[in-house]
C-alpha cells in the first residue's frame, strides 16, 4: 500500500509540473487582464499539434519544437484576443469569461477540421521505465519535468528581472498608476497574452511528449489548470505552480480510492473547498 501511494505521489508530481505550466499563463492574463481566459485549453491543443507537425515532419527535436510551438500559440493567442475578447472587455468580466469559452470550442473544432479526431504521438525513441527502490520512473517524465523547471525558472526570471515583465507586475498591481509612470497598458496586455498563450502551448507539447495528443488535449486538462490556479490564489504565478502540484498529486492519489472516470472530479473538489475556506487562494490574491 505505501509503495502504491509513493508512485502515485510521484506520478502526481510529474503530472502537476506539466499542469504548472499553463497554469502559469492562465494566472498571468488574468493578473494583467482581470478575467479568466477559458480558451487557454485551445491554446494548450494547438501548441500540442504544432510541435506534433513539427516532429513528424521535419524531425525537429523537443526544443526546437517548444520554442515554436510557444510562438504559434501566443500568435493565435493575440490574434484571438484582439479580433474577439478585447472588443468584448467594456461588457465585464463575466461576458469576457463566457466569450472565452466560446472562443475555445472554435479554436478547438478548427484543430478537428485540419487534423481530425485520431491520437497523434510524438516521433521518440522508446525508453524503459528506470527502476528506483519500488518505483518506476520513466525518463521521458524526467525530461518533462526538467524542462518545465527550466520554463517555470525562465518565466520567474523574466517577471523579476527584465523591464518588460517589472513592467507587466506594475500593470497586474495597479494599471491607472502604471499608466502615470509611462507604461502602456494595451501593450503589456497584448504582451501578457502573447506569454499566457504560448506557455499554455508549451504545457500542450510537454502534455503530448507524456502521451499523445488530440483536438481535445487542452480541455482534458482545463479543469485542472483553473482548479490549480483558484487553489494557489487567481493573478499569483508562484501560487499557480503550487495549486497545480497539489492538484496533480491530489488527482492521482484518488485513483486508489475511486475509479480513473472520478479523477476530474478532484478539480471541483478544490475549488470548492478553496472558495469556501480561503477564497483568496493558499498564497492570497499576488499580482504575478
Amino acid at each position: 500500500m505505501l509503495v502504491n501511494l509513493a508512485q502515485n505521489l510521484l506520478n502526481g508530481l510529474m503530472t502537476g509540473m506539466l499542469i504548472a505550466i499553463p497554469a502559469i499563463g492562465f494566472s498571468a492574463i488574468y493578473a494583467v487582464l482581470r478575467y479568466p481566459n477559458f480558451a487557454i485549453a485551445a491554446y494548450a491543443t494547438i501548441g500540442a499539434f504544432a510541435g506534433w507537425w513539427l516532429n513528424s515532419t521535419f524531425g525537429l527535436g523537443i526544443v526546437w519544437i517548444i520554442l515554436i510551438a510557444f510562438c504559434v500559440s501566443g500568435v493565435v493567442g493575440v490574434a484571438a484576443e484582439q479580433v474577439t475578447l478585447a472588443r468584448l472587455r467594456p461588457a465585464g468580466v463575466l461576458t469576457v469569461a463566457i466569450a472565452s469559452i466560446a472562443l475555445n470550442l472554435m479554436l478547438e473544432n478548427a484543430v478537428r477540421f485540419l487534423f481530425g479526431n485520431d491520437l497523434r504521438g510524438f516521433d521518440l525513441a522508446i525508453q524503459p521505465d528506470w527502476r528506483i527502490l519500488a518505483l518506476r520512473i520513466g525518463p521521458q517524465q524526467v525530461q518533462n519535468m526538467l524542462l518545465s523547471l527550466a520554463i517555470m525558472a525562465a518565466v520567474f526570471l523574466f517577471l523579476r528581472y527584465s523591464p518588460f515583465g517589472k513592467a507587466m507586475r506594475a500593470v497586474a498591481d495597479n494599471s491607472d498608476l502604471a499608466r502615470l509612470k509611462g507604461i502602456n497598458p494595451t501593450r503589456i496586455a497584448v504582451a501578457t497574452i502573447f506569454m499566457g498563450a504560448g506557455l499554455a502551448g508549451v504545457g500542450g507539447v510537454l502534455l503530448g511528449l507524456d502521451t499523445s495528443i488530440d483536438p481535445m488535449t487542452g480541455a482534458r486538462i482545463l479543469l485542472s489548470i483553473f482548479a490549480a490556479a483558484v487553489l494557489g490564489g487567481l493573478g499569483s504565478i508562484p501560487g499557480a505552480v503550487v495549486g497545480a502540484l497539489l492538484i496533480g498529486m491530489a488527482e492521482e492519489v484518488s485513483l486508489l480510492a475511486f475509479p480513473a472516470t472520478y479523477k476530474t472530479a478532484i478539480g471541483f473538489v478544490a475549488i470548492l473547498l478553496i472558495l469556501t475556506l480561503r477564497p483568496r487562494g493558499l498564497l492570497g490574491e499576488r499580482a504575478l
